[in-house]
Order: structure tokens, then sequence, then C-alpha cells
């Protein structure tokens, strides 16, 4: 089974257009899961250094059946390339790349986003999580965020909510929101609806999100 049906549809459609988002000279921090698919779809023209907080810079594409270096692995513990000039280091100069303010973008995923762009991406009370990880740090310190997540949860409810009911990860940190339908950006304090996915409407872009959201006055081209 190849990757891309592995992901879905809704999946390449978000990482498709949050790769968008990318300019060369970027050095960008990928969370778990639909991040980590981001390089392989990233442009030959565009130039991005993407770092990893588990302790390089360089990382390539995933690998699907493993590789000959058991340490090369994504921040999800999955098995991932290194480009050629890519970098190794400890733990310490890792957190010390995101807490000194040096990324220009992660690119993280989320159980909730609030209106507030407050994001609720480590846990889900009652389930086994195994830890933050880097999420705090990353939310916090990279001069943008940008989160990744299907428009809707399992029940049908909109992941962009009036307010976090989850833990939350980090207050008002949330710049841009990329889903399958639509793509918002935090104006003025406020998500605003800002791109519409060529098969939805701005009707359909909004569905599911039990709150008033602002829409731009001129849409993006998506």
């Amino acid at each position: 089974m190849s990757f891309w049906k592995k992901m879905g549809t809704e999946e390449e459609i978000i990482v498709r257009r949050a790769v968008k988002e990318l300019r060369s000279g970027m050095v960008v921090n990928l969370g778990i899961g639909m991040p980590t698919f981001v390089p392989g779809v990233l442009p030959a023209d565009v130039d991005v250094v993407f770092q990893s907080e588990n302790g390089f810079t360089g990382m390539g594409t995933p690998l699907e059946n493993g590789t000959p270096d058991n340490d090369i692995i994504d921040a999800g513990g999955r098995a991932c390339t290194l480009i050629d000039g890519a970098a190794c280091f400890d733990s310490v100069t890792s957190f010390g790349i995101i807490r000194g303010g040096n990324l220009d973008m992660a690119i993280l995923g989320a159980f909730e986003v609030s209106l507030r762009g407050d994001l609720a991406n480590w846990m889900i009370p009652g389930k086994l999580t195994p830890g933050m990880g880097g999420g705090m740090e990353l939310a916090q310190k990279a001069n943008h965020v940008l989160v990744v997540s299907r428009h809707l949860d399992k029940k049908g409810r909109g992941k962009l909510v009036p307010e976090c009911t989850l833990p939350l990860t980090a207050p008002q940190c949330v710049d841009t929101l990329v889903t399958d339908r639509a793509l918002f950006r935090r104006i003025d304090g406020w998500m605003t609806l800002c791109s519409v996915h060529p098969d939805h409407t701005e009707e359909t872009a909004l569905e599911g999100i039990a709150a008033d959201v602002r829409v731009a006055d001129d849409l993006e081209p998506w």
C-alpha cells in the first residue's frame, strides 16, 4: 500500500495546501503524524530545512520500510531520511534552537483549535498519552505555528471550536489552520476564514463549527 493511500484523500489535500505556506530559506519543525509527510510533497524549487526536536536538522522524506540506521527517526519515531548537509546533535542543542526562537515555522496537528488560536493537541483525558514532547515549546517559540487537521472529528464536529475543552498545549499560538475544506488565519486575534478548497463553498467550509467565524473580505486562492 502506498504512503498516500495510507494517508487518505483528505490528508493529502491538507498536506499539499500546507506546503504552499512554505518559502525557501525557512527552518521548519514538523510535529507527529500528518506534518511529517510535508517533505514528501515539497516542490523541488523550495529549499526548506526541516528540524526534528529529537536531534537533527535536514530531515528528508519518511521511509515506509525502515532504515539502516534506527536512530534516524522523526518526532513520531518513524524511520526517515537525512538530506546532504544534515546535522545531528543532542537534545540540549535541539531545544536550544526551538527555545531560542530560531524556527520560522512549526507544523503541528490538533485535536482542537479555538477561535482565539488556542491549541489542544497533546492529550485526551482517559486515553494513554506518552507525553507532550516538545509541543509546548514549539507552539510558544516558533515564529509561525501552522496547524493541519481534518475539518471534522469522528462525531462530525468542527475541529475549530469556540473554546477548547481539552487540555491546552499553549494559548493563542495558532497562526494558520489548514483543514481539508478551508484555511483560517488568526487576524486581529481571531481565526478568520481566508481560503476555501475548490470542492467546497463558504457554507461547507464553516460546517460543524459551533460559532460565528469571521470571513475575510477577499478570499485567497486555494
